[in-house]
């Protein structure tokens, strides 16, 4: 649709699974106006209601009876039984087995654009029975579908995340959306070396390393709880070196201003505003998405292949009913300008990790066969010391 079609009528907005208004922001953005938002979770809606407020909102998508006419559906649907820090049940699994209400809802309505978001980890899972489900649902619907798997870092945002877009029409075409834009990754000298994010909540079989960025910020984590990855800092003093953002950082690193998720104190202890950002879409990702709904690019085929059903799905394709094809793109669309880590989050601010969750940490890598720099290790066992020495004072 042409950007002076949508001045005169903006595109308008149905969002499903709404969580903290990820999609809808960065959508809003662009100018398109959000007409229903539909979530369950109590401190989710709280969120919404400030930060959305007057749009109407439904509780729950098992009983939404229809959807409203709008150009855009969205669908962010429950990652819970996909992803690899939840229960990995598969797409028919209790939560993430919710978007078969949105393909009932899509049998009696006809948006101009589906747009979906979900973790990494449904290509891969089950060999990818989640996402052959997905297009298989949509193709038998008549529509044409693509995907591609982003890294939010791509917006500028310090915060390696990677997440599939799927976008679906009947009328349109998504390849045109999903794969007119492809910067390529950064190089390497990009990233500045004065901080690196990890999981405190790992360290048998992964860490999640990340160079001048934190590892994507999750709903739950290794040990089933939802909190922020940790950062070192080299050459800070020990007891500053080994510390955790804010969740003002957080929301900041999820391209949200710093506290969207106040509201949700209103109904939930703190601690639950990790997991709501932990869940969020990335607002510079749909932002970017936006702008190519209301205005479709040039794709260009060169380099795509026939993929037969039954095959590993890859990082970008589309199909339709009659034919699948795998298109060689990056994760990054775009290079939007860095936010290098340290420029976002304050290292004075931060909070020092606990020596139990320190000591913890540190004993499961030792334990490891993971490779990681020596200076790291070093780093920790002067933290759990001088975290050691603080209990020891207090």
């Amino acid at each position: 649709m042409p950007i002076l079609d949508a001045a005169i009528r903006p595109l308008t907005v149905a969002g499903l699974f709404a969580g903290i208004g990820g999609v809808e922001l960065g959508l809003q953005a662009v100018g398109m106006q959000t007409k229903l938002l539909c979530e369950w979770w109590e401190p989710a809606q709280a969120v919404l209601e400030r930060q959305f407020p007057g749009t109407p909102m439904h509780d729950d998508i098992q009983t939404l009876a229809s959807l409203p006419d709008v150009d855009v559906v969205t669908a962010g649907f429950p990652c819970t039984d996909l992803s690899q820090a939840g229960r990995t049940a598969g797409i028919h699994g209790e939560a993430s087995g919710m978007v078969k209400h949105l393909i009932k809802l899509l049998d009696d309505t006809s948006p101009r654009w589906v747009v979906i978001e979900n973790v990494r980890n449904m290509l891969a899972l089950d060999r990818g029975t989640a996402m052959e489900y997905l297009v298989s649902e949509f193709e038998r619907l008549g529509y044409t579908w693509a995907y591609r798997l982003v890294d939010s870092r791509f917006t500028g945002v310090p915060q390696r995340r990677h997440r599939v877009i799927f976008v679906a029409s009947r009328t349109e075409d998504p390849c045109a959306v999903l794969f007119a834009d492809d910067a390529g990754e950064r190089p390497e000298g990009a990233y500045r070396e004065d901080a690196f994010g990890f999981y405190w909540t790992e360290g048998n079989t992964g860490l999640g390393w990340a160079q001048d960025a934190l590892p994507t910020l999750k709903g739950g984590s290794g040990l089933g709880i939802p909190s922020s990855p940790a950062m070192w800092i080299p050459g800070a003093e020990p007891g500053r070196a080994i510390v955790t953002p804010t969740i003002e950082d957080a929301e900041a690193l999820q391209g949200f201003p710093r506290g969207w998720t106040e509201a949700a104190l209103e109904r939930a202890k703190p601690g639950v505003r990790w997991k709501l950002v932990g869940n969020a879409v990335t607002v510079g990702v749909s932002h970017w998405l936006g702008r190519r709904l209301l205005a479709p690019g040039d794709y260009d085929e060169t380099g795509q292949i026939i993929l037969p059903k039954g095959m590993r799905w890859p990082t970008a394709a589309w199909g339709d009913a009659k034919q699948r094809w795998a298109v060689p793109v990056s994760m990054w669309p775009e290079r939007g300008e860095y936010h290098h880590l340290l420029d976002v989050v304050d290292a004075h601010e931060a909070a020092p990790l606990s020596l139990r969750a320190t000591t913890g940490f540190h004993g499961r890598l030792l334990k490891s066969r993971l490779r990681y720099p020596e200076a790291f290790s070093e780093a920790l066992k002067l933290h759990a010391e001088r975290m050691a020495g603080s209990v020891l004072v207090s």
